[in-house]
């Protein structure tokens, strides 16, 4: 990976399988959003699986639309997607040893070439090194409070 990702680590009170099926609908994720850009899904399966593309509305400024497609999957343990980009956001789960996970979230630049992970960290890095533990702690809240009901 690039040494311009981002990427933010926290663990979590709950199975790997309740947090993986929050992020494998694309429904949720407004409410994980930490960046405050995801407003609401507007396409695609309820469940996310490899090859998957979903829609979701955004707003960063002026709203707008964008794709995205499921491009690495391993049920319960990662799930990356991405949209015309071909940066990544990335969710790696490992179970911990009291039955909690451990979460990564990383924004992957290492798919695009020199100048392009330059550019894109130069213009949103900073940005979105304070959303992705932002989102982490509203996934935490989210699959904690799914576990325990």
């Amino acid at each position: 990976m690039s040494d311009l990702n981002e990427t933010a680590r926290t663990t979590i009170a709950a199975p790997a399988s309740k947090i993986f099926a929050i992020l494998a609908d694309p429904r949720q994720h407004p409410l994980i959003d930490g960046s405050g850009t995801v407003r609401d899904s507007i396409s695609g399966p309820e469940k996310l699986e490899l090859g998957s593309k979903f829609g979701m509305n955004m707003k960063q400024g002026a709203p707008y639309r964008i794709k995205n497609k499921v491009v690495e999957f391993e049920q319960d343990k990662l799930i990356a997607w991405r949209h015309l980009g071909k940066h990544r956001w990335r969710y790696e789960l490992t179970p911990t040893a009291d039955g909690g996970t451990d979460v990564v979230e990383t924004w992957d630049l290492s798919h695009l070439g020199g100048l392009g992970q330059r550019v894109l960290h130069s213009l949103f890095g900073e940005r979105t090194a304070a959303a992705l533990p932002a989102t982490l702690v509203k996934l935490k809240a989210a699959a904690e409070a799914d576990a325990s009901a």
